[in-house]
């Protein structure tokens, strides 16, 4: 994180001292007086993109006590595990999941080399039209859209592709990149979790290898701690230059039961916090809060038309077992003071 990044943030639970064109960061201490003042600084401006309110206090209270030695809930800092679901959750996800005008850009470069594409559905539709988002696009395309788009090629020239993409292409309704459009006050949460000794973890349903092209300048989050769908690979070293292909087979679609599946899988812990915004996140909220230590689930509602996007659709079980549960949700227009960064602000 850069310097002006790390001078704005001081809600990762520390004391930050601004002097004239310098940051410093206190921490620690003997645990004195002195020490219960600066924590109670430090907390009353943690998390300072969150509104006050209920979820930020839980938020707060959570992470107090499964940090402070001496708390019936402390928490060794490593089985401190965090999930984090992609879409929805830490940016946004409308008018449809920001993975897929990657798709189209893929398939329209690639129709040269594929002429009978433009009578075979459902690459026809992606042809036929140059929108970001093409009309008439259903559920069933889009796994013959993704093989043709993202599998063939070596997982060098994938990541090639993927950052061509994020320097050129533009939201429709914000103009501005898709990996600018991360909620402020989540990626203000993954810091805070970082500094009191959490282990943040992304666990969702995008591509795996395309959510690692942006993840840790974005979030922080270095690849190998991005579970997701993915596609089968070949090691081949036919050419004296070893390299991994991507081949057209997707092996895991990361949603649903898969998500505490591949959390064992990849991670090998139970997370004792989850994030999520819709149905296909439930398993892994209630994976989160089934285990011996204590546990905190989190669900964002999408409820801000003005500033981002007021949905249920694909969410309705998932707000509907939150409320049986208990589970903290967190409201766009109540809870978040702001909901993307300024246009300037760069990890």
């Amino acid at each position: 994180m850069d310097r002006f990044r790390l001078c704005a943030r001081i809600a990762a639970g520390v004391v930050l001292l601004a002097g004239a064109g310098a940051c410093s960061v206190t921490v620690g201490g003997d645990g004195g007086d002195g020490d219960a003042a600066a924590t109670g600084a430090a907390q009353s401006v943690a998390l300072s993109s969150w509104n006050e309110g209920a979820a930020r206090t839980t938020i707060l209270e959570f992470v107090e006590r499964v940090t402070r030695q001496g708390s019936p809930d402390y928490v060794e800092p490593r089985h401190r595990v965090a999930t984090f679901d992609n879409d929805g959750t830490l940016w946004a996800e409308k008018p449809l999941y920001f993975e897929f005008p990657f798709v189209y850009e893929r398939i329209r470069a690639l129709a040269p080399q594929n002429p009978g594409w433009k009578t075979q559905e459902p690459f026809s539709k992606v042809l036929a039209n140059d929108d970001v988002f093409p009309p008439g696009i259903v559920a069933d395309d889009f796994r013959p859209l993704l093989i043709a788009a993202m599998t063939g090629m070596t997982q060098v020239e994938f990541n090639a592709q993927t950052r061509a993409f994020f320097a050129t292409a533009r939201h429709p309704r914000f103009d501005r990149s898709y990996a600018e459009l991360v909620y402020e006050p989540m990626v203000e949460l993954l810091d805070y979790l970082r500094a009191h000794d959490f282990d943040v973890h992304i666990v969702s349903g995008g591509t795996v290898e395309f959510m690692r092209a942006y993840a840790e300048e974005a979030y922080g989050v270095p690849p190998q701690n991005v579970v997701g769908s993915s596609f089968a690979y070949e090691f081949r070293d036919t050419t004296g230059v070893p390299a991994i292909f991507r081949q057209p087979n997707m092996t895991v679609f990361n949603d649903s039961a898969a998500k505490p599946v591949n959390i064992q899988l990849h991670i090998g812990r139970r997370p004792i916090l989850a994030f999520g915004n819709s149905d296909g996140d439930i398993q892994m909220l209630e994976f989160a809060t089934g285990g011996a230590r204590t546990g905190l689930a989190l669900l964002i509602h999408h409820d801000d038309a003005e500033r981002e996007y007021a949905y249920d659709t694909g969410a309705e079980q998932a707000l509907s077992t939150a409320a049986a549960n208990g589970w903290t949700v967190v409201s766009i227009k109540d809870d978040f003071a702001t909901v993307f960064p300024p246009a300037a602000s760069r990890r």
